[in-house]
């Protein structure tokens, strides 16, 4: 056994985070629950499975916390939650990008400013209720690994983690499987047992996120509408924002007309300053290539990955794309260049592509533009 450590527990009022209290105090560390207060209008009730950051969620986490016989407290990180994560969601919308704010989340509040703080006390780590798995490389390197529950992985959200972070980080869920996770809750006593998990992005409590930028954008929008075209030019509608729309929507267009081969259509591009939202055939989407910047590594910044194992994820249950991956310039302003083996659909510039080399996280970048793949006549 490793020797007993002073552990932060971020307990969310769910399952998971409970369980992975639980699991560190049973492995014998000395583990104080802490609740983040996210919102800054809490909501009392949680709207099904959507949402968190509630009342009910503080509370749950207490209820928790008591069972299994640990201090808790909560933190009020909501400034710091809004600066970095909502209003980061917001400007990126609102210049055509579409971001990820779970990654966003674990890189600025889960990872940055708990662990700080975790520091400044005295602990020594923080454990989360994340799907995802640590190894010690034989360099001496802590390793971010998938996790065993391959379909409740988490480790695509934690490519964001630097090797300083990962030292002080626990996983306690990352070998054992979803099912488990919930009849070991049920055994221990603890009420979130069979809680549903929370889906979507967890401040859009109703899911309506084009409903949700429109209330908040208001008229710091670049601009109130625009125009609908084909590849063409032609155009086929009119929308409200560009902000409603991503790479690769379907629904929701309200084209009021069939393409002329009556296939559907999708969002291709994005022009924000104008309001051009361009649309066609799915093929079209097709990507082979692509750039990220602000790049955030592991471990060692790799130089140029083209193995067998390498592969990329874009999205955070997407597919693993076979990829060549190349990191230029210098530290302060490094490029990752990307060619895709598998082509990849209606990726947008904004997401995240996590870099693993089998099962292993190499690290991560925004993406900042894409390559489309050549698309041979009908």
């Amino acid at each position: 056994m490793t020797r007993p450590l002073r552990v932060v527990a971020a307990m969310s009022g769910g399952v998971d985070s409970a369980v992975a209290a639980a699991r560190a105090k049973e492995a014998g560390h000395d583990v104080t629950g802490v609740h983040l207060a996210l919102s800054r209008n809490p909501a009392s009730y949680r709207t099904g499975a959507r949402g968190c950051c509630t009342i009910e969620d503080a509370n749950d986490a207490r209820r928790a916390a008591d069972v299994i016989g640990i201090p808790f407290y909560v933190w009020d990180l909501s400034d710091r939650f809004h600066e970095d994560v909502v209003e980061d969601f917001m400007g990126e919308y609102a210049a055509g990008r579409t971001p990820n704010p779970c990654l966003r989340c674990n890189e600025k509040i889960k990872f940055a400013a708990v662990l700080d703080r975790a520091l400044a006390l005295g602990f020594d780590a923080v454990a989360t209720g994340h799907y995802a798995r640590l190894r010690t490389g034989d360099d001496g390197l802590v390793e971010l690994h998938r996790a065993i529950d391959g379909g409740k992985d988490q480790s695509y959200v934690l490519g964001v983690l630097d090797q300083a972070q990962l030292r002080h980080s626990l996983f306690p869920l990352g070998d054992t499987p979803k099912p488990e996770v919930r009849r070991e809750a049920a055994a221990r006593g603890l009420l979130v047992a069979d809680k549903p998990d929370s889906h979507d992005i967890c401040f859009v409590a109703d899911g309506d996120n084009a409903g949700w930028l429109r209330e908040k954008l208001g008229d710091r929008a670049p601009n109130q509408g625009g125009a609908i075209v084909d590849e063409s030019g032609e155009v086929l509608g009119r929308h409200q924002g560009t902000y409603a729309f991503t790479i690769g929507q379907r629904k929701g267009l309200r084209l009021g007309r069939p393409a002329p081969d009556g296939r559907p259509r999708f969002v291709l591009d994005i022009e924000p300053v104008s309001g051009t939202v361009t649309v066609g055939p799915r093929e079209h989407l097709a990507v082979d290539g692509l750039t990220g910047i602000r790049p955030r590594w592991c471990g060692t910044v790799p130089g140029t990955l083209d193995g067998p194992g390498v592969t990329v994820q874009l999205r955070a249950h997407g597919e693993e794309h076979r990829a060549v991956v190349r990191v230029t310039g210098e530290k302060s302003a490094q490029t990752v260049e990307i060619d895709l083996l598998d082509p990849a659909y209606g990726i947008a510039p904004g997401q995240a592509a996590v870099v693993y080399d089998g099962g292993r996280v190499v690290g991560s970048a925004t993406i900042s533009a894409t390559r489309r793949a050549a698309v041979s006549a009908r």
